[in-house]
């Protein structure tokens, strides 16, 4: 028994990855296979207009092939040029956009984690602040879950050529927010640099996440050095399915990202990689049944000790 997962990145050439399932061979004769997740890789430019015609194409191929839920990158709607560019672009959830994708999730019938969009916040005619914020949508164009982004970009490396100050216009979210159940599980909701922070996750596996996302825009520099193994960190420490939709390529002459969009199962294995070049989309099987063979084979949530311990070096004098 094999299962078939089908990718078009990079280079948006259709392959098909074969993996054999030994174990679980006389269980899926009489089971159905498990759902299919679609991660997308985009290039998001300051037009908004394109953006979205490249998103609904990504869309469309992923609910061709099978998949019930599809997950975008940060920035899915623009990725502006500058401070003001940025603010000038965004909207409310009322806005145009949104309701494009509500309106594309009930033709499609297909849900849609929305990851990076430009929300403006409260007083924003006084403030001219945003959120950065996670929008899921289900297959009826019901907006289910917003989880507005916790940690903000604010790094400067000179060294690598990247200043970016997150916080110049973006508002800290006020709180994580629950795991939303969906076609192919609990999904605990994250943006980029939210990734770097193990706590979030922890947090999220807690609630009952089977799966995180972290929909991103990692620059080039920070993602050739930490975007897989801090994915599939991730992933081990949770014992969740982690799915990373991402930009990829130049947005303009100020700024580019790394791609790579991936999924990874509870073992730390990658299950899908979008490469670096271009945009595409890559299917995967989101097998919860191996995620709790995982969980149950090595229980490190059972062991893991309670708070206290683990702050118990804060109480020690110096």
């Amino acid at each position: 028994m094999f299962s078939l997962i089908w990718r078009s990145c990079p280079k948006n050439v259709a392959t098909l990855a074969i993996r054999s399932h030994k174990t679980a061979q006389l269980t899926r004769m009489s089971t159905s296979p498990p759902p299919l997740a679609a991660i997308c890789q985009m290039t998001a430019t300051p037009n908004k207009e394109a953006n979205f015609s490249a998103c609904r194409k990504l869309v469309e191929e992923a609910k061709e092939k099978g998949a019930s839920m599809v997950f975008l990158p940060e920035g899915f709607d623009y990725i502006g040029s500058s401070r003001e560019e940025t603010l000038s672009l965004s909207e409310s959830l009322a806005g145009d956009t949104i309701a494009r994708y509500i309106k594309v999730a009930r033709q499609l019938d297909v849900w849609l984690s929305l990851g990076g969009f430009h929300e403006q916040g409260p007083n924003w005619e006084q403030e001219r602040r945003i959120y950065n914020s996670h929008i899921i949508i289900n297959n009826k164009g019901d907006i289910l879950s917003v989880y507005r982004k916790s940690h903000l970009f604010d790094v400067k490396l000179p060294e690598k050529g990247i200043s970016l100050m997150e916080s110049d216009f973006t508002l800290p979210g006020p709180s994580l927010v629950a795991p939303v159940e969906t076609p192919v599980g609990k999904v605990g909701l994250g943006i980029c640099y939210d990734l770097r922070f193990p706590e979030l996750s922890l947090a999220l596996q807690r609630s009952g996440a089977d799966i995180l996302t972290y929909p991103s825009a990692f620059t080039v520099a920070t993602g050739a050095a930490h975007w897989e193994v801090l994915l599939r960190t991730r992933a081990i420490e949770s014992q969740c399915f982690v799915l990373a939709a991402a930009q990829v390529g130049q947005h303009h002459e100020k700024r580019a990202s790394y791609g790579h969009s991936l999924a990874v199962d509870p073992w730390g294995e990658v299950l899908a990689d979008c490469g670096g070049d271009s945009p595409g989309v890559a299917l995967v099987e989101v097998d919860l049944d191996k995620m709790r063979r995982t969980r149950k084979n090595m229980p490190v949530q059972q062991h893991r000790r309670d708070t206290a311990f683990y702050h118990s070096l804060d109480q020690t004098s110096t």
